[in-house]
């Protein structure tokens, strides 16, 4: 089976009020095999939406090529911004070598609780994906009964994107579920009746705009 680790660590700059937290690269990125397109940092696959909808919102012009160029805007914006970005899994094994959450078999986690505790400012956990299976919001919950059961996620909305809260050490902590950036969730988006009344008013509405206005509201 493919082992498939975590090729970044945890980016947090020490201003982050916000972290950013999905599950892994595709497995290329762990091989050392980018393509044509790719950025050798965090969501960086060619295939991911997480940064065009980024640079739609905040117009940063930002690089999609394998180049330092293309990384260093990125650390940029999040440094200004107060963004961290610290996936939950730090390693997987895989039988396919593929990208899917799924897929994932043998699942080692980050400690996100260690993490928070590291980082005081943070007040804000940014999901990209939900409660499906092998989603992050789904390995935290996990998490959070491994390592201390008396966190409770409580209900803040349960609309899309959902958003909860919990206290640790006495700090409040707000989680949000966004739509997940990447094509697979495309299907989903459409099925949505908020997304079928936009795109009836505008019929170029796409997908991406759709995260764009999700979005926006939280970054």
């Amino acid at each position: 089976m493919f082992h498939h680790t975590h090729p970044y660590k945890p980016y947090i700059p020490e201003n982050a009020t916000k972290l950013i937290v999905g599950t892994l690269p595709p497995p290329r990125f762990t091989k050392r095999q980018l393509k044509e397109g790719d950025v050798d940092f965090c969501y960086g696959s060619r295939d991911g939406l997480l940064w065009i909808v980024l640079d739609n919102i905040f117009g940063l012009d930002l690089k999609f090529e394998n180049t330092d160029d293309a990384v260093n805007q990125r650390k940029e914006f999040l440094e200004e911004r107060g963004i961290g970005i610290c996936d939950m899994v730090e390693s997987s094994r895989r039988k396919k070598i593929d990208a899917s959450d799924l897929g994932m078999q043998e699942v080692e986690l980050r400690n996100m609780i260690d993490i928070l505790k590291e980082n005081p400012k943070i007040d804000t956990l940014l999901f990209t994906g939900g409660n499906s299976k092998n989603g992050p919001e789904y390995f935290f919950r996990k998490h959070l009964k491994e390592i201390d059961s008396e966190i409770r996620l409580k209900v803040i909305s349960n609309e899309v994107p959902r958003v909860h809260q919990f206290i640790l050490d006495g700090r409040l902590i707000k989680t949000v579920s966004l739509t997940a950036p990447s094509g697979s969730a495309n299907r989903a988006i459409g099925s949505m009746e908020l997304y079928k009344q936009l795109k009836h008013k505008d019929k170029d509405f796409n997908t991406i705009d759709f995260r764009i206005l999700q979005y926006k509201e939280w970054f």
